[in-house]
């Protein structure tokens, strides 16, 4: 698999993107105690940016994919 190719399907964008979106909510509403923030903090941000880009560089590393295949219907 092309390092830096699409590998993420759609189910998996909307997982991420919300499992994000929640990591950041909790950030920013100081619903973390210490010294979790931080870790929350630049989680939220690699899976949003995961889901925004539809590729994960684990994936590439480790040969897997959760999209569609081109042409399969």
């Amino acid at each position: 698999m092309k390092f830096g190719g699409k590998n993420v399907g759609e189910i998996d964008k909307a997982a991420r993107a919300a499992l994000g979106i929640i990591f950041l909510c909790m950030y920013v509403g100081s619903y973390v105690a210490q010294p979790w923030p931080y870790i929350v903090l630049v989680l939220g941000l690699i899976l949003v940016a995961t889901a925004a880009y539809g590729t994960c560089p684990l994936y590439s590393l480790l040969g897997m994919s959760t999209a569609a295949k081109a042409g399969k219907n």
